[in-house]
């Protein structure tokens, strides 16, 4: 099972042959990815298209608790130079509280513990 961030669910929306293989697994996100991906859309194609993705999506979004919250703040506090977002961070400690696999292809994850990389 997968975390997917916001990197990996645009991949497979733009179907990408190098995630083909995770097109079956259940999107797992939190409510940031939802926003980063609405963004990327209403930004690239327009705000019908943004809706529509939005009211068709089906994720299991997980939970940011204050815990995750501050661990991500720190991680990110420790990991400043490699600029990582805060929805990523996020999204990194949530795989880690429920034992998913963090799935993406942002170069600042690449050979770090407990992440599935896919460029």
């Amino acid at each position: 099972m997968y975390f997917f961030d916001t990197y990996a669910i645009i991949e497979l929306l733009e179907n990408n042959p190098d995630y083909e293989r995770f097109e079956n697994f259940r999107v797992i996100a939190s409510v940031m990815n939802i926003g980063e991906i609405y963004n990327i859309i209403l930004r690239d194609i327009g705000k019908e298209r943004a809706d529509e993705w939005f009211n068709s999506c089906n994720f299991e979004l997980l939970e940011i608790t204050p815990d995750i919250m501050i661990k991500s703040v720190y991680f990110r506090h420790l990991n400043r130079k490699k600029n990582i977002s805060s929805t990523d961070a996020v999204g990194y400690f949530l795989s880690l509280k429920h034992k998913l696999k963090f799935l993406t292809g942002d170069r600042q994850f690449k050979n770090m513990p407990n992440v599935e990389f896919v460029k």
